[in-house]
């Protein structure tokens, strides 16, 4: 309790200091040309067609595509035994260590993608890129898939256990190690290094400013938007939610889990009932609604700079959505407790899939209710349009989408946590001390979040999400043939999957039923 006490006076201190300085005023003034200058960095463009297309988007698509042939379509000839795994758990899979059982982990990998940004994010694409960036926001999230895949298998491969019996594992631990083990220490330390760096950045910003940030407008707006009492005291909600998430991340990973499980079925069970009404109240239109999102994402007349300019918000959006090639859900699949990496890979295809269904959701709830009209595209619209989406149909819904924000919002701050907790630690050193320090300014950065002008916090998630995609996607192609040998071995451990490569079961037979294996 006294750590807790002395936690809270931290954040109220600096608090009292940052409201002396005018917050809201302070943070458009010196960090958001700051968090500018690194987005334009980061989305350095070439010019395609007329259109302006930053070249790490490529980097990202390239790879989804690479390791979906690679592992010839894993996303479709894996699901079935994905949804399997989580339906029925082996038995056996605490022998193997681990702190968190698969599902509690993908509850919080999920729960640390399917944030506002599902919700937010896909009304700003689209309200910038039209209709159209729905269908690449989707598309993006089925490549992203295998990605992931790879990512959780290495994970937990590579995984560390520590004095105290916690986990430590994510893309810091397998680049290292990984390439220490290639003879590459050379190339493996300072990328683990950088990754772990773009980890913490991206937490504070994606899984942090952007989230609390939206979160607030929400509620600003359901209050009575300019005559709301906390306009110009947005930082005031961001404190709330920072002594709140403050008391949740200390119980380290299994609190958080607990936390996660409840959480993560119960807000997406919310949203999509409420989605449901929308699109059965407008059920008519679906075909025309599902037309119209598939012209647009090809349309040469674009709003956004033709199809390019839509394909570049759709992925940019699909990549912040899902973090497929960020490896930060990697980091808490190392936790899960399973004797097999594979296993834990074929589960985190869920993961990728349903924020994609989440995603398409949104935009077909958009899409539908004509919130989205000629005069509004091209335009950044974020959270108030959804909430508009939703309210053609649901007059109330702005207070129900308002207990759904905090919900998606306190859920992404919580998994973040622990990614940016891992990556500090994984460059600090492991202890209570270091950890206490990283959960200050990470809760500080909740208060900031909350003030910040939302074009400037939406530049710099993306900059920072996409950029961790750099060192883990190169170390994802240099280990991906240890990936497929532990892929080879699980599927023959198992007996399935045999049209994937006949020639992994030659001279194998099978195990009979109640065979020890």
């Amino acid at each position: 309790m006294k750590k807790l006490f002395t936690f809270i006076m931290i954040l109220l201190a600096g608090m009292q200091s940052a409201y002396a300085l005018n917050v809201d005023a302070f943070m458009d003034k010196h960090i958001a040309p700051v968090s500018d200058a690194v987005a334009k960095m980061i989305f350095y463009p070439i010019s395609i067609c007329g259109s302006k297309v930053p070249v790490i988007i490529f980097w990202v698509l390239f790879a989804g595509i690479f390791f979906t042939l690679f592992f010839k379509g894993i996303c479709v000839w894996g699901f079935k035994h994905a949804v399997d795994l989580i339906a029925k758990p082996s038995k056996d899979a605490k022998d193997g260590g681990g702190e968190v059982s698969s599902f509690q982990a993908l509850a919080t990998a999920l729960s640390g993608t399917i944030g506002i940004g599902s919700i937010a994010g896909v009304a700003i694409s689209i309200s910038i890129g039209g209709p159209g960036a729905a269908f690449w926001i989707f598309f993006g999230a089925l490549l992203g898939m295998s990605i992931k895949f790879v990512e959780a298998t290495l994970a937990v491969k590579y995984r560390r256990f520590n004095s105290d019996g916690s986990v430590s594992g994510g893309p810091m631990h397998y680049i290292a190690h990984g390439l220490t083990r290639k003879n590459m220490r050379w190339l493996g330390q300072p990328l683990s290094v950088l990754f772990a760096i773009l980890c913490i950045g991206g937490g504070i910003t994606g899984g942090n400013m952007i989230q609390i940030n939206q979160t607030a407008h929400q509620i600003i707006f359901i209050t009575g938007g300019e005559h709301s009492i906390f306009h110009g005291f947005t930082w005031v909600i961001g404190l709330v939610a920072a002594i709140i998430i403050g008391l949740v991340i200390v119980g380290g990973i299994k609190g958080i889990a607990k936390v996660t499980t409840v959480l993560t079925p119960t807000m997406c069970a919310l949203y999509i009932i409420s989605g449901l009404i929308v699109i059965f109240a407008n059920i008519t239109h679906i075909p025309h609604a599902i037309a119209l999102i598939c012209k647009e994402a090809f349309a040469p007349t674009a709003v956004a700079g033709g199809v390019f300019g839509t394909i570049i918000i759709g992925l940019r959006r699909s990549v912040q959505s899902n973090e497929a090639g960020t490896g930060a859900a990697a980091i808490v699949y190392a936790a899960a407790q399973t004797k097999e990496p594979a296993s834990q890979g074929f589960v985190a295809l869920l993961e990728t899939f349903l924020t994609g269904i989440l995603c398409l959701f949104t935009s077909l709830t958009i899409v539908l209710s004509g919130a989205l009209n000629s005069t509004q595209i091209g335009k950044i619209s974020g959270i108030e349009l959804a909430s508009n989406a939703f309210q053609t149909v649901i007059p109330f819904f702005p207070v129900i989408l308002s207990i759904i924000a905090v919900l998606f919002a306190m859920s992404t701050l919580i998994s973040w946590a622990y990614y940016g907790q891992k990556a500090w630690t994984f460059l600090m050193g492991e202890g209570k001390k270091r950890v206490l320090t990283f959960n200050i300014i990470y809760c500080l950065f909740i208060i900031i979040g909350s003030a910040m002008n939302v074009k400037s916090i939406i530049d710099i998630t993306d900059a920072m999400m996409i950029a961790m995609c750099v060192p883990n996607i190169i170390v994802l192609y240099i280990l991906c043939p240890e990936v497929k040998r532990e892929l080879k071995k699980y599927c023959i451990e198992h007996n399935f999957g045999k049209w994937v490569n006949p020639s992994w079961f030659k001279n194998v037979q099978p195990v009979a039923v109640g065979e020890e294996k």
